[in-house]
């Protein structure tokens, strides 16, 4: 869950995207296309978003009983009659794509949870000091996370029976 950064991959395809990650029409960058369920692709196998005209209706004929998809432009960007059709494989760009639609509703809780997340990851490096580290014996790395974390607990621990929540992420003023 990181911004979006301004250019997307695609766009040297040709494909313009808005700020939350969905391409736009060809013909007017501010009409998003249209997400039509995400499927493995047949030929790749990797998951992929696919992203239909704007303006593509899905019409019934009645006499054969089946579905056709009809697009509605005015000035098609393609010669199909069904309209463009994109498609985009979030394992190619993670950071564009991390599994959930940017701006939807799991996306905002998500994003409001990460700022004290990277908080605390920093927290945990710089006061225990897992950042600047000399060594880079294995075993030692583990055995200073381990007591990292476990004086993390305490403090927590400690700072909730005090009742003094204030200083759960402060290892110094609790002790003071």
């Amino acid at each position: 869950f990181i911004p979006l950064r301004t250019k997307l991959s695609m766009e040297e395809n040709g494909y313009t995207f808005n700020e939350n990650g969905v391409p736009c029409c060809p013909h007017d960058s501010t009409l998003p296309m249209k997400r039509e369920g995400s499927k493995s692709h047949l030929r790749s196998k990797l998951p992929s978003m696919k992203f239909v005209c704007p303006k593509m209706k899905w019409e019934y004929n009645r006499e054969t009983k089946t579905k056709r998809r009809v697009c509605r432009c005015e000035n098609p960007c393609t010669t199909s009659s069904c309209g463009r059709m994109i498609y985009i494989y979030p394992e190619k760009n993670l950071r564009a794509y991390p599994g959930v639609e940017r701006g939807s509703l799991e996306w905002d809780e998500t994003y409001k949870i990460r700022v004290n997340v990277e908080k605390s990851i920093n927290h945990f490096k710089d006061s225990f000091c897992i950042a600047g580290r000399k060594t880079q014996n294995e075993k030692t790395l583990h055995a200073d996370l381990l007591l990292a974390g476990i004086s993390q607990l305490i403090t927590v621990m400690v700072a909730d029976k005090i009742h003094q929540h204030q200083y759960i992420r402060s290892l110094k003023p609790l002790i003071a």
